[in-house]
């Protein structure tokens, strides 16, 4: 019985010195991190755009700090997808400070649904880069599936591979697609699964008109939007 309340202590124990040395790590980090993540193609959404992007992928997404609850707003926010790309993704820092990225990149990978170290790193990000930063960069390097044999990121690559126009030139219509695809866009794939991607884009536009809303924080299919 003693055994097992001394481990009752010592996971919360460990588990909270995991989160501090990630918000410790992502602190010191952010910049060296930031600097050596592909930042992408950025381009500036207009104020339509970006209020549907917003809508779809993060309700609360002015509000919170890194993380939220909201209704249909699922595990992710744009947040915590951007500290992913940010302090987990493609970029490599050195030194001891990389070695605890590769670490906490194994974690990651691991345990990516209950990663609660990527939600501490979403935390230190909006507290150290602007709304406005956050949606220029998760924009330009949101995946978008694969086109030609090869992976698209962001959305003006998108609206070029799949529109054959540049983003700023996509209509309402076009764009709404485009927001569609970023929930699974190998699935919802304008080529390979149009029929899904009419779908979710259908329903979508049912939620943007207010025919519909969210049916609680999962529900990120809309599933109570017509179709």
């Amino acid at each position: 019985m003693k055994r097992l309340r001394r481990v009752a202590l010592l996971v919360p124990a460990v588990l909270l010195a995991y989160l501090a040395l990630a918000a410790v790590w992502a602190w010191t980090s952010f910049d060296d991190a930031l600097a050596s993540a592909p930042a992408g193609e950025q381009v500036e959404l207009s104020a339509r755009q970006a209020a549907i992007l917003v809508r779809v992928e993060d309700p609360s997404f002015y509000d919170h700090a890194g993380l939220s609850i909201a209704s249909g707003q699922g595990v992710a926010t744009i947040s915590s997808a951007l500290a992913r790309e940010v302090f987990l993704g493609e970029g490599r820092i050195g030194g001891m400070r990389g070695a605890v990225q590769a670490f906490y990149r194994g974690v990651f990978d691991c345990c990516k649904r209950i990663d609660l170290g990527r939600d501490v790193m979403a935390l230190v990000l909006d507290a150290r880069m602007s709304k406005r930063e956050q949606l220029a960069r998760y924009t330009a390097s949101v995946y978008m599936g694969t086109h030609a044999g090869k992976q698209v990121k962001g959305l003006a690559q998108a609206a070029r591979n799949y529109l054959g126009k540049p983003l700023a030139a996509a209509s309402e219509e076009e764009f709404i697609r485009l927001a569609a695809m970023i929930k699974a866009p190998n699935h919802y794939h304008p080529v390979c699964n149009p029929e899904a991607l009419a779908q979710r884009a259908a329903r979508i536009r049912a939620l943007l008109s207010g025919q519909c809303e969210p049916d609680g924080w999962f529900d990120t299919d809309f599933r109570t939007c017509p179709a």
